[in-house]
């Protein structure tokens, strides 16, 4: 046989090599798991008896000593950290309205509702037995973690199984999960099973249920629920015996032959996903619309609210996706099921639980946030505790152009306006921190709420301004492939805007992200010198930023004067072909003032506006139009 030369080998190594580097610059280790369930539901005592197998991976070039699970639901009782925060925090006054009642930082659902739970009221999950790979395990409940020193150590790149029964009672719906909502949803099953925490390349997160998001590992889910008949159960997953459950299930053109006894065993299996949703009410009304290439469920107490507004949703859905899958990727899997299940909205993998008896701008507004979800925390799976924004924020900034490109009645000046508002409502509070601040430890519910939602889609909204709005439009898709199924932090977000737009984008990060340090720009004069037009710009605030300058002629011809910050080393495109424009030397950072020269008398210019489009996040904008 012919042997390749050196030279031709040499060069398919590097090749081979080179296309693993690259593959690894976006890469992280993940672990994995694999939960079989087996759950028998007792709807007259809302308690319920568990087996749980769970095959664990440690992908990890670590060696772990000890596991940790989440028992969400110990939370909801008396004197838990979840109640006593609440109450603290509902001490707080915010302020006064003009009648002088105070406005509290509760968080409405919550209150001092888990105080009041008597003992059939409250929620917990107890274990009654663990193993490990078939030998008994120890372990110690610490509120709503269970910790598990192990005996013999998980060695890296190994597997290993825990056997688990458990026992849990369905506490009275206060937060996301729960029984007998104000909308009549019998269970919202929501944080229901002992799950195991993530451990990542930052050690483990045993992060306590106090009040915000979740952050799980991904793997395959197997669980099976038997509860009584005459329930319909709607939940993450692909249902496996349709034609013995029917209830909207069944196949085409099947005949439902369901086996003898009280209760129906509905078996649900779900690929590559980071938890498991389900709910159950008798009077479930299940309908499906097909979207391009997956099914979408619908489930939903029917009145005379919602018998027109969900099967409206429900035709609405596949003009949102059609925008969502263009602008940040395509849903990976082939279901998808909005469910009524009261207290606002919550996202879990494949499915939401949702409030359903508004009108259908309402109701399509939240779908659409909750299902924007599936993208930034179900497939990039961002720790929430740590980056809320970045699930949060990300959400409501691709939820409002959403809603904005596909609603009609819907038009606000801009799809962002109300993330603006929000974000100086917040600068205005004196309740703001920064974003790199945990979730759970905000000392505001109020100041959070702002943070994540409105500053974060900000965040977003404003870097288009700064990158161009079509670059940062093409960087989260090039998140999305880069990114999904990986756990990304903030620089890996940062680092693939800086990429797609050639521009150093690090200042951006460590400004808004980590510091409260506010926009605010001005015109500080415009004056005449040998026949052109001198505009003194004005850094007020302690955040710099590059400068849209656009200057209208008295003959109405307008042009962009586009000033560079120093730290960006480099410019944005020309997003707009119509308008000429002209670029200046950067402006350093360190200074306060910056002249830009316009090539015309003074007596010739109408108009002088800083940032036009309105995407910088300047505090008072009073100062950035000045008229002659």
């Amino acid at each position: 046989m012919k042997q390749p030369s050196i030279k031709k080998s040499l060069l398919a190594c590097l090749l081979i090599a080179g296309w693993h580097s690259t593959q690894a610059q976006s890469d992280r280790w993940q672990q994995r798991v694999k939960y079989v369930m087996d759950i028998d539901m007792d709807v007259a005592t809302h308690r319920f008896s568990g087996k749980q197998k769970l095959q664990y991976t440690n992908n990890s070039p670590d060696t772990l000593f000890k596991v940790f699970y989440h028992l969400y639901w110990n939370a909801f009782q008396p004197n838990s950290m979840m109640d006593v925060r609440s109450r603290e925090l509902g001490q707080t006054v915010l302020f006064r309205d003009k009648n002088g009642n105070e406005r509290r930082d509760w968080d409405g659902r919550v209150t001092d509702r888990i105080s009041k739970l008597q003992p059939d009221q409250i929620g917990y999950q107890k274990i009654l037995s663990l193993k490990r790979d078939g030998a008994n395990q120890e372990y110690n409940v610490i509120g709503t973690i269970l910790e598990v020193p192990l005996a013999k150590p998980i060695l890296p790149h190994t597997t290993t199984t825990f056997d688990m029964e458990f026992e849990a009672q369905v506490p009275v719906q206060i937060r996301r999960s729960g029984r007998n909502n104000s909308e009549g949803v019998d269970y919202s099953m929501a944080q229901w099973y002992p799950k195991m925490c993530e451990y990542d390349y930052e050690g483990w997160h045993p992060t306590p249920y106090i009040a915000r998001e979740f952050y799980g590992v991904w793997g395959d889910y197997d669980v099976k629920i038997a509860i009584d008949k005459k329930f319909v159960v709607a939940a993450t997953g692909y249902l496996q015996n349709p034609n013995q459950i029917g209830y909207g299930y069944e196949m085409t053109g099947s005949k439902v032959l369901r086996p003898a006894g009280n209760k129906l065993s509905w078996h649900f299996v779900a690929p590559n996903v980071h938890d498991f949703v389900w709910a159950a009410d008798p009077d479930y009304k299940h309908i499906t619309q097909q979207v391009d290439g997956f099914t979408a469920h619908f489930f939903y107490i029917e009145n005379e609210t919602t018998k027109d507004t969900w099967p409206q949703l429900a035709k609405m859905i596949p003009d949102a996706y059609k925008y969502i899958k263009a602008h940040y990727g395509p849903y990976p899997y082939k279901s998808y099921s909005f469910i009524q299940g009261g207290d606002g909205g919550m996202e879990y993998p494949m499915a939401t639980l949702i409030m359903g008896n508004g009108k259908i701008e309402g109701l399509y507004g939240l779908a659409a946030h909750e299902w924007m979800h599936t993208w930034y925390q179900g497939m990039l799976g961002t720790n929430e505790s740590l980056y809320p924004w970045m699930d949060e924020g990300f959400t409501t900034f691709a939820e409002n152009n959403v809603v904005y490109h596909t609603l009609d009645s819907l038009r606000a000046p801009s799809p962002q306006t109300g993330s603006y508002n929000g974000y100086f409502a917040l600068v205005k509070s004196g309740y703001e921190e920064p974003l790199s601040t945990h979730s759970d430890h905000y000392n505001s519910n109020y100041g959070y709420s702002l943070s994540a939602y409105s500053k974060g889609a900000v965040f977003l909204e404003q870097l288009g301004y700064i990158i161009g709005a079509s670059a940062r439009d093409r960087g989260l898709l090039r998140y999305y492939w880069e990114w999904r199924f990986k756990h990304p932090n903030v620089n890996d977000f940062i680092r693939v805007m800086e990429k797609e737009s050639g521009l150093q984008l690090d200042w951006y990060k460590q400004y808004f992200v980590y510091t409260t340090k506010h926009i605010d720009y001005g015109i500080d004069s415009a004056f005449e010198n040998n026949g052109k037009t001198i505009v003194r710009l004005r850094r007020i605030d302690y955040m710099p930023m590059p400068i849209d300058l656009l200057i209208t002629g008295k003959d109405g011809k307008k042009v962009m004067h586009y000033v560079p910050m120093s730290l960006m080393f480099g410019s944005k495109p020309s997003e707009d072909s119509s308008t000429p424009r002209v670029v200046h030397d950067y402006w350093p950072w360190t200074n306060r003032t910056y002249d830009v020269e316009v090539n015309m008398p003074l007596s010739e210019i109408a108009e002088i506006e800083i940032d036009p489009s309105e995407r910088m996040a300047d505090t008072d904008r009073r100062n950035n139009l000045m008229k002659r």
